[in-house]
């Protein structure tokens, strides 16, 4: 007989109707209840990094702590090659996102001296190469993620690929988002 929490997959054995409930009481137990001027602020928190508060809070639930930046991708600024500028739909959002560090992950061919001297950004690094194995690419990544002295899990990756979703993973980040999650997804194509 499987206990309380197995997961044998049969969703249709008795007691289904007991588990659930169970399973509810104990989540919202858990969650508990937050003080509303948690929630207003918490919501402003949100506003300022420019994510829905759904989004952070769900960051916030996971890390258990406050975001302090964000790492984008030159994918998912849409900066393809050494000469193109940002479009103005990506420095417009960027703009919004306040009491956070920008910091770029740039792929060849594009130059990371030029994006590092675009004001829209704190710091810029060169990205892993895709020849690199999981280990150099997590050693890398959380390298990246740690430069400001901070744990990894307190940034957030914004890019346009799976290959760089595996350097959040790789890298232990809060998260993941797509540049059309973060940037909306009627962003300046190149």
């Amino acid at each position: 007989m499987a206990g309380i929490g197995h997961n044998s997959g049969r969703v249709d054995e008795p007691g289904k109707a007991w588990r659930s409930f169970v399973w509810k009481k104990a989540r919202k137990d858990l969650v508990g209840v937050l003080p509303v001027e948690i929630i207003r602020r918490r919501v402003r928190r949100a506003e300022e990094l420019g994510l829905p508060y759904k989004t952070y809070a769900g960051i916030r639930a996971h890390t258990g702590h406050d975001l302090i930046g964000f790492l984008f991708s030159n994918n998912a600024l849409r900066i393809l090659r050494t000469g193109d500028d940002l479009p103005l739909q990506q420095k417009e959002k960027l703009r919004q996102v306040t009491g956070a560090l920008r910091h770029a992950i740039v792929h060849r061919p594009v130059s990371v001296e030029r994006v590092a001297a675009m004001e829209d950004f704190d710091r810029a690094f060169a990205a892993p190469a895709f020849t690199d194995s999981w280990s150099e690419m997590r050693t890398k990544i959380k390298a990246i993620a740690t430069t400001d002295g901070q744990p990894a899990d307190r940034w957030l990756m914004i890019g346009d690929t799976a290959f760089e979703r595996e350097w959040a993973e790789a890298g232990r980040m809060a998260g993941y988002l797509t540049a059309d999650d973060f940037f909306g997804a009627g962003r300046a194509a190149t």
